[in-house]
Protein backbone atom coordinates (compact mmCIF):
# COMPACT_ATOMS: atom_id res chain seq x y z
CA UNK A 1 0.00 0.00 0.00
CA UNK A 2 1.34 3.14 -0.82
CA UNK A 3 0.14 6.20 1.15
CA UNK A 4 -1.12 9.55 -0.34
CA UNK A 5 0.86 12.73 0.52
CA UNK A 6 -1.04 13.47 3.47
CA UNK A 7 -1.54 9.63 4.44
CA UNK A 8 0.47 8.12 7.21
CA UNK A 9 0.61 4.17 7.34
CA UNK A 10 1.60 1.92 9.77
CA UNK A 11 2.83 -1.42 9.68
CA UNK A 12 3.18 -4.12 12.46
CA UNK A 13 6.21 -6.68 11.32
CA UNK A 14 6.08 -9.97 12.96
CA UNK A 15 8.69 -10.55 16.02
CA UNK A 16 9.69 -6.90 14.80
CA UNK A 17 9.46 -3.10 14.74
CA UNK A 18 6.11 -0.58 13.96
CA UNK A 19 7.48 0.50 10.23
CA UNK A 20 5.85 3.81 9.78
CA UNK A 21 5.78 5.45 6.42
CA UNK A 22 4.37 9.58 5.49
CA UNK A 23 5.29 10.34 8.92
CA UNK A 24 7.23 14.00 9.01
CA UNK A 25 8.09 13.59 13.07
CA UNK A 26 7.42 10.44 15.71
CA UNK A 27 6.90 11.99 19.48
CA UNK A 28 8.42 9.25 21.57
CA UNK A 29 6.87 8.39 25.59
CA UNK A 30 8.58 11.53 26.92
CA UNK A 31 7.05 13.72 24.42
CA UNK A 32 10.44 14.36 22.29
CA UNK A 33 9.75 15.23 18.80
CA UNK A 34 12.06 12.92 16.68
CA UNK A 35 12.35 14.26 13.02
CA UNK A 36 11.75 11.46 10.12
CA UNK A 37 13.89 11.99 7.68
CA UNK A 38 13.38 8.74 5.38
CA UNK A 39 10.24 7.67 3.63
CA UNK A 40 9.63 4.93 5.77
CA UNK A 41 11.05 4.48 9.45
CA UNK A 42 11.15 1.46 11.98
CA UNK A 43 10.26 2.03 15.46
CA UNK A 44 11.46 -0.24 18.12
CA UNK A 45 8.96 -2.37 20.14
CA UNK A 46 11.20 -4.55 21.61
CA UNK A 47 12.56 -2.22 23.96
CA UNK A 48 16.39 -2.95 23.81
CA UNK A 49 17.42 -0.56 21.12
CA UNK A 50 20.38 1.76 21.75
CA UNK A 51 18.80 3.95 19.08
CA UNK A 52 15.46 4.81 20.83
CA UNK A 53 12.92 5.20 19.42
CA UNK A 54 14.41 3.79 16.64
CA UNK A 55 14.85 0.06 15.67
CA UNK A 56 18.58 -0.82 15.42
CA UNK A 57 17.71 -4.90 15.14
CA UNK A 58 18.28 -5.93 18.55
CA UNK A 59 14.99 -7.67 18.58
CA UNK A 60 16.83 -10.13 16.04
CA UNK A 61 19.42 -11.05 18.88
CA UNK A 62 16.66 -11.21 21.94
CA UNK A 63 14.55 -13.89 19.61
CA UNK A 64 17.70 -15.95 18.98
CA UNK A 65 18.97 -15.62 22.66
CA UNK A 66 15.47 -17.00 23.92
CA UNK A 67 13.96 -18.79 20.91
Amino acid sequence: MKPSNSEIVVSLCANGPLLVRGAAVIRDEAGKEHPVTRPVVAICRCGKTSRAPWCDGTHKLIRIANP
